[in-house]
């Protein structure tokens, strides 16, 4: 069909956006995915056959920073330069929350003292960024 797929990317990016900050709350229902033992008052309280622990509610920091990127990346549309613009901001500004929240994490998979997935954050948010102003770049040229 010949269509731009960095254009349709731009696009898609905002239904997986909403698909994200609603599908998180099944972590809540489920009671997975948590973070680790907390005092803040919004913990959120996990019972266990062996206790009742308050811990940090992982599934709303990441449903929260789904839409904080969903509006600015809204607001952002309109001022982009060329296609996959809005792509390349969504991985940047996921793979950023995807790093603090799974510091936050006590199910994390490790690798040589590592998170995993803060290190494919890390990774692929520094890549999305360097794209981006590539782009930035080469429209400024024009």
């Amino acid at each position: 069909k010949k269509l731009n797929v960095l254009k349709v990317f731009d696009i898609c990016i905002f239904g997986l956006l909403i698909g994200q900050i609603i599908g998180r709350w099944g972590n809540f229902v489920n009671t997975e995915a948590y973070g680790s033992i907390t005092d803040l008052p919004w913990g959120m309280v996990v019972k266990n056959p062996e206790s009742v622990l308050t811990v940090h509610p992982t599934f709303l920091y990441e449903s929260l920073w789904n839409l904080v990127g969903f509006i600015g990346l809204l607001i952002y549309r309109k001022h982009k330069k060329s296609d996959g613009e809005i792509f390349l901001l969504y991985i940047a500004w996921y793979g950023i929350g995807r790093f603090w929240i799974e510091g936050l994490r006590t199910d994390s998979l490790m690798f040589l003292g590592t998170r995993v997935s803060q290190l494919v954050a890390v990774l692929t948010a520094t890549a999305a960024i360097v794209w981006w102003l590539v782009l930035r770049f080469k429209q400024m040229r024009k």
